[in-house]
């Protein structure tokens, strides 16, 4: 569910749960934590305090700590808890003044009153402390218990009392398996704790790999992302993956996070090989054995990361020469057939004009001229187009975005088409737009020099513009032959011609041009069909800043 809102959720491993959670979070440089209120009841809070309390007091002035109730506060602990790969400090210590302070306190209350209880009730009080210590503290300060017990028992309950003898066999039998039972016990004890803690860390050892497994399966790939993974998940300053191409070839680093990254395996804190030339560092502390485990799966999953990425951007450069050559292929075809056409005509009128064996009168050199102008003109759209398209491949397309009349840029980009063939409806009350000028009056001259070719003779091309919501629409509708649907997005592929261009005009750049120019200046153009019968092509751009779009109340300015 984290994930599907746009989070993360991060297993935290640490001895202790409030320390490893604030490591956790400056690591990530966190200003907030929020946690729940204990379960616990008011009365265990005598043996410390709550998790909650300790982060808060430990928070220092860097963090800031929430702690928010629920139903289940102080209602007693119903969930099992678990400790990570030792019982805890205070929980040690409270096994040690338990193991050794229990049995003085017995032996004095035992010695001032009045009450011959017998050695073996005496025995099963001592071994109760000492079972006690073991719950709490484990195996040496069940051990000290036993230890202490058994001294006090033979000096103030074994006859002779008050020496460290014992003059009755069965006595020292007693004493025997006082001794036997509490090592036994703490042993158990100290066994259950060993196997929880050790349950604990596999289980979060398990948690992390399926995450790293899953990782895997949902086809993540950046590099960085899992190197901060690692970086939170061992409570690291800096990791880096380094590699080399031989032996004796200095240390590259492939990919780091974290300040000061290690330059070379020798100078990190941590160091694991990946294979015979790679190697994934960590600076910060030395990490514990037992999580070297994990750290290789980490190790290796970089290592495939790191490789899967360079084989995308070898994918992605194959790609760009397969492109590249397909648009030298379609611009030889282009060249050989589109540009030759007006080369001719032109070739054929200046030849005409040269000649003396023929008289031309005025008229027909009137003629000659007009065709030599319009070959002319169409070479300079198709060069134009052509060297338009170049700079979009290669990148090379820097607009200088500013504030923007649309009424201002919109009637300069008609000076290609015929007088007449288009209506404007450009409200004055328009906002102002971003973009770059020039790119958008060729990305608006092509739109609508591609309208008018296909719309019929004497139905004008109509431009519109109007303001919606957060961006400003400008609609160029014709009432050609339209587009069906499944080649709407063709028409946008350089060198693409749906159908058969009137005048067999063009390369198919023109719309190719055009929404690379829109998508320059951050905007969209997209194809939608004209109710009635024909094409509409929407182009899409945004409004400057301070100029929030409007609902337009004036009337509309129409321009022929």
């Amino acid at each position: 569910m984290v994930e599907d809102l746009g989070g993360t959720f991060h297993h935290v491993i640490g001895d202790d749960v409030p320390t490893a959670l604030l490591e956790f979070a400056r690591g990530v440089n966190a200003t907030q934590i929020v946690l729940g209120v204990s379960r616990r009841r008011t009365w265990q809070y005598i043996f410390g305090p709550g998790v909650s309390a300790v982060v808060a007091r430990d928070s220092g002035p860097d963090l800031d700590v929430h702690i928010v109730t629920h139903d289940e506060a102080a209602k007693g602990r119903r969930l099992p808890t678990a400790r990570t790969t030792r019982l805890g400090r205070s929980r040690t210590i409270r096994g040690w003044l338990t193991g050794l302070a229990g049995p003085v306190l017995l032996s004095l209350l035992l010695t001032h009153v009045d009450a011959d209880l017998g050695l073996a009730n005496d025995v099963l009080l001592f071994l109760s402390f000492t079972v006690a210590s073991a719950m709490l503290g484990g195996l040496l300060p069940a051990l000290a218990s036993a230890a202490v017990g058994s001294l006090l028992l033979n000096w103030f309950f074994t006859p002779p009392v008050h020496e460290l003898t014992i003059a009755d066999p069965r006595n020292l039998v007693a004493l025997l398996i006082f001794v036997g039972v509490a090592i036994s016990v703490a042993s158990v004890v100290d066994l259950a704790a060993r196997r929880t803690q050790q349950a604990a860390r596999l289980r979060a050892e398990s948690e992390t790999l399926s995450f790293l497994a899953g990782t895997i399966l949902r086809g993540e790939s950046s590099l960085d992302a899992l190197l901060e993974r690692v970086r939170e998940t061992f409570s690291m300053e800096s990791v880096a993956l380094l590699e080399r191409g031989s032996d004796v070839e200095p240390w590259d680093c492939a990919g780091s996070v974290g300040p000061h990254p290690a330059a070379r395996p020798e100078d990190a804190d941590v160091d694991m090989p990946v294979g015979d030339r790679m190697s994934l560092a960590l600076s910060g502390r030395a990490l514990p054995a037992e999580d070297r485990r994990v750290l290789g799966a980490f190790a290796a999953q970089a290592a495939v990361v790191l490789d899967r990425q360079r084989l995308v951007g070898e994918a992605e450069e194959a790609r760009k020469l397969a492109e590249g050559n397909k648009i030298r292929t379609s611009l030889l075809a282009a060249v050989s057939h589109d540009l030759r056409t007006p080369l001719a005509a032109i070739k054929a009128a200046v030849t005409s004009l040269r000649s003396d064996d023929v008289d031309w009168s005025e008229e027909d050199q009137a003629e000659l001229l007009e065709s030599i102008e319009v070959g002319t003109d169409r070479l300079d759209h198709l060069v134009g187009n052509l060297l338009d398209m170049s700079r979009l491949e290669t990148g090379t397309v820097t607009p200088l975005i500013r504030e923007t009349d649309l009424d201002e840029v919109v009637p300069m980009a008609l000076g290609g088409v015929p007088e007449g063939s288009v209506e404007l409806d450009i409200p004055e009350s328009l906002p102002m737009v971003a973009v770059d000028r020039g790119l958008l009056e060729r990305t608006v001259a092509n739109i609508v020099e591609n309208a008018v070719k296909y719309s019929p003779d004497g139905t004008p091309v109509l431009v519109s513009a109007s303001a919606i919501a957060d961006r400003v629409e400008l609609r160029v509708i014709d009432r050609g032959p339209g587009v069906p649907d499944e080649a709407k997005d063709r028409i946008f592929a350089p060198f693409q011609r749906y159908g058969d261009a009137p005048g067999g005009a063009g390369v198919g750049l023109g719309l190719a041009v055009a929404r690379g120019f829109a998508e320059a200046v951050g905007g969209t153009l997209s194809a939608e069909d004209t109710p009635g019968g024909g094409l509409t092509m929407v182009l899409t751009l945004r409004p400057a800043t301070g100029h929030p779009p409007t609902s337009p109340d004036l009337p509309a300015t129409v321009t022929t």
